[in-house]
């Protein structure tokens, strides 16, 4: 009875990770995506490069947020930081290859491209950051 009720706590807190996390995630997607129309509308700059850039400079926001609220880690900078760009840098490299084959590779558009890739990441960095990044003591459920 009592590892049940373990796994009903880590299951809350799985899922109140994840809950935060997404939510996290769509602020840093405003970013993504508001760098990504601004450069390919305004700017007339590729597709590829510019997802690149909204993708680093949300993943800034995506850092400091998650550090704090979904995964309240007291990981040190000194250590987080390498974690995050190092699994940030796979998933910069899975956004250039589901971007360039959607878009170069399929031919659809940018946008329609740019949001399943955004779903494919998502899992991948929930994961490793949940995993590897700041992964420490468990942290009770916020009340």
């Amino acid at each position: 009875m009592k590892q049940g009720w373990l796994s009903a706590i880590d299951g809350a807190l799985l899922a109140r990770q994840f809950r935060t996390f997404f939510g996290v995630g769509l602020l840093s997607a405003g970013v993504h995506y508001g760098l990504l129309l601004s450069l390919v509308e305004g700017y007339r700059l590729d597709p590829v490069p510019a997802t690149l850039t909204g993708y680093v400079s949300g993943g800034v926001v995506s850092y400091l947020l998650n550090r704090r609220l979904t995964y309240r880690s007291e990981r040190p900078h000194a250590q987080a930081t390498w974690r995050f760009a190092l699994v940030s840098g796979i998933g910069f490299g899975l956004t250039w290859a589901f971007v360039s084959l959607f878009v170069r590779g399929f031919g659809l558009p940018y946008l329609p491209a740019q949001l399943v890739t955004t779903g494919i990441v998502l899992f991948w960095n929930f994961s490793a950051h949940r995993l590897w990044t700041f992964r420490g003591p468990p942290v009770p459920p916020i009340p």
